[in-house]
């Protein structure tokens, strides 16, 4: 199937599945990047050629921000999000559009600095959960009480991988058939663009400017730059392999899953106006997997105080002391005044600093316990 065959069946989907009877609201999944670009700019293309007594469907457009996302891909995303909320309202679209964050509890910082949680691992990722499936799965869940049902659009595509065409494939998810969402009751969800390969989206894009108004240039200089891609809007654990492969995908900056940041590397490499931010972020990234790797880092126990051996009867270190969470924020800090940015809110410190306080207390707690418990304490009693 060439090109525009894939592009008329794609957007005939679209059409049969919008016009139904039911009036359940549709939900892209918007990222920023390529899939989900074409996928936006496919629908608004339909809801634009609908006559507005027939658009009776509102859609919801949502990206997300982990507060740690490269500088450059979070930018594009806030920027494209406002342009789109703007050019709705001004072509009396139902589109709303909105960027879903973590809870401040739950931000990278909040975890790594405050609970001492080690940068994540492939074994150990407990940021996806945080910071981007639970933020995306409250959005979708206050949707459903609102409208009782939900369609979410996924640009996802079976040639990205190979593990990626065995996940699709596995749980039936395809271009023409809707799957239920594993963790969101009452939401249902299809991947139009399933079949499509990375040249159909590529050259899709370039010979088509965005509806939303502008082009699609500073995207593909995004890539080029980076020679990356997007680590996608994850809404499940099925979907979190996405994030954080070897593949040189933009992502957070501080994402410590990948070996080698590649996507960073790119940017240094293309000689970008911002090299020196690049390439304060990247050593900042790989200061933090030194801190990781270095048992020594790290308390012996773990955050509920009790120790945990692997089958071998090796020790599984817990958190970082105390002593190297206060030199991570402190090192944070300072790396904030020498590129000018802000890359930790006053408020996660707060609740940093609340955590610290809280551990502070149970520590001593635990220590004055063991020193009752001691054979020397009950001797000394008698």
């Amino acid at each position: 199937m060439n090109i525009p065959e894939k592009l008329m069946c794609a957007k005939e989907v679209l059409r049969t599945e919008y016009m139904r009877a039911h009036t359940d609201p549709w939900v892209v999944a918007y990222s920023g990047g390529k899939d989900s670009t074409l996928l936006l700019q496919l629908v608004w293309e339909l809801l634009a050629d609908l006559e507005a007594s027939e658009r009776n469907r509102r859609l919801y457009v949502i990206g997300n921000d982990t507060l740690v996302e490269s500088p450059l891909v979070i930018r594009h995303l806030r920027k494209t999000i406002r342009t789109i909320s703007s050019a709705a309202l001004s072509q009396d679209l139902p589109i709303t559009a909105e960027i879903t964050r973590p809870h401040i509890d739950q931000t990278f910082w909040v975890n790594v600095i405050g609970r001492g949680y080690i940068p994540p691992t492939r074994n150990f990722r407990w940021c996806t959960d945080r910071m981007k499936i639970l933020p995306t799965s409250h959005l979708l869940d206050s949707l459903v009480s609102r409208h009782r049902r939900v369609v979410l659009l996924i640009g996802t595509r079976k040639s990205e991988s190979s593990a990626r065409r065995r996940n699709m494939e596995k749980h039936g998810v395809s271009a023409t058939k809707m799957n239920p969402h594993s963790s969101v009751e009452g939401c249902r969800m299809f991947a139009p663009l399933a079949e499509f390969e990375d040249e159909d989206v590529w050259l899709t894009l370039m010979q088509r400017n965005p509806p939303w108004g502008g082009t699609h240039q500073n995207l593909i200089t995004l890539y080029r730059n980076a020679a990356g891609g997007e680590c996608p809007l994850v809404l499940s654990q099925e979907d979190a392999p996405s994030c954080g492969t070897t593949s040189p995908r933009f992502g957070c900056w501080t994402c410590t899953v990948v070996q080698k940041d590649r996507s960073l590397q790119g940017l240094i490499k293309s000689g970008h106006k911002d090299v020196r931010l690049f390439e304060h972020l990247y050593d900042f990234r790989e200061w933090l997997v030194e801190l990781r790797e270095n048992d020594s880092n790290r308390q012996r126990v773990r955050r509920d105080g009790n120790f945990r051996r692997r089958s071998n009867g090796t020790l599984v270190r817990g958190p970082f002391r105390i002593e190297v969470r206060k030199k991570i924020l402190s090192e944070l800090q300072a790396l904030e005044l020498r590129v000018g940015k802000q890359l930790i809110s006053r408020g996660e410190v707060e609740v940093i600093q609340d955590i610290w306080r809280r551990d502070s207390v149970r520590q001593d707690c635990r220590s004055a316990l063991r020193k009752a418990l001691s054979p020397q304490h009950e001797s000394a009693s008698v």
